[in-house]
């Protein structure tokens, strides 16, 4: 006679992995062993209710606060879409697709501040990148592109506004990383990818800590300090430090 212990799978195929583990659990270490399985798996699916709660929390405060920064801003919404059309009668919007959460690509939307062909003129541009020539961000303090208009809205942050609507429908939210273009992404290292773990946001730590000052691997390093201590407590902390921030156009440029 074989008293060896069978697995329950042999007489009853609708048995769970975790029936499984509580099967050679109590076969080969005893019912303590059983009892330890039972404690973790109810610690992970705790674990699991709070990362839940967590993010439905986030979503509501991003779709809250979008609707209440588009309504009592529309006043500077249309000002300011009405000096960029008198200025020089081009589009208002600049639309540009981004790399977001997981690698997710969406289009973000900005006011436009520079001229209707600044990615071309771009490249003329490269060797005075003040993040490098072969950096993986552009940032040039005294940008030919900048329109008169864009040089006051991107130094309080205005052209930015227009990403309110991509926080209302899901594709950033009101604080993460920036989002960045693909080809910048293109000439990420495997410990970059990282950032792209969260949803990006209009706001994020380097954005209220120096904004354009800070170079690539420092803009990184805020971005994974904020995506591995992220919460409610902390964006609130991020959003009320970023009123000054923009107030004062610190880095921005």
């Amino acid at each position: 006679m074989n008293n060896a212990p069978q697995s329950p799978k042999s007489s009853n195929p609708k048995h769970t992995g975790d029936s499984d583990s509580d099967f050679w659990a109590s076969a080969l270490l005893g019912d303590e062993a059983r009892v330890w399985l039972r404690i973790a798996r109810r610690k992970r699916n705790n674990w699991k209710r709070v990362i839940a709660f967590s993010s439905a929390l986030k979503r509501l405060v991003d779709i809250l606060g979008a609707l209440a920064a588009i309504i009592l801003l529309s006043p500077i919404f249309i000002f300011t879409a009405l000096a960029i059309k008198w200025e020089d009668r081009g589009p208002i919007l600049f639309k540009q697709m981004r790399v977001g959460e997981r690698g997710r690509l969406f289009p973000m939307w900005k006011f436009r501040s520079m001229i209707v062909n600044a990615d071309a003129v771009k490249q003329e541009l490269k060797e005075v990148n003040q993040h490098g020539s072969e950096g993986v961000t552009f940032k040039m303090k005294e940008d030919p592109r900048i329109t008169r208009i864009g040089k006051w809205i991107r130094k309080l942050s205005i052209d930015e506004f227009p990403q309110f609507f991509n926080v209302l429908v899901g594709q950033m939210s009101l604080v993460g990383p920036r989002p960045p273009v693909p080809k910048e992404v293109a000439m990420y290292k495997a410990r970059h990818l990282r950032r792209l773990r969260a949803k990006p946001g209009i706001t994020c730590l380097w954005q209220i800590g120096g904004r354009s000052e800070i170079d690539f691997e420092g803009q990184v390093r805020l971005d994974l300090q904020y995506i591995q201590s992220q919460g409610f407590w902390s964006d609130l902390w991020i959003l009320i430090k970023t009123v000054p921030a923009v107030l004062l156009g610190k880095g921005a440029y």
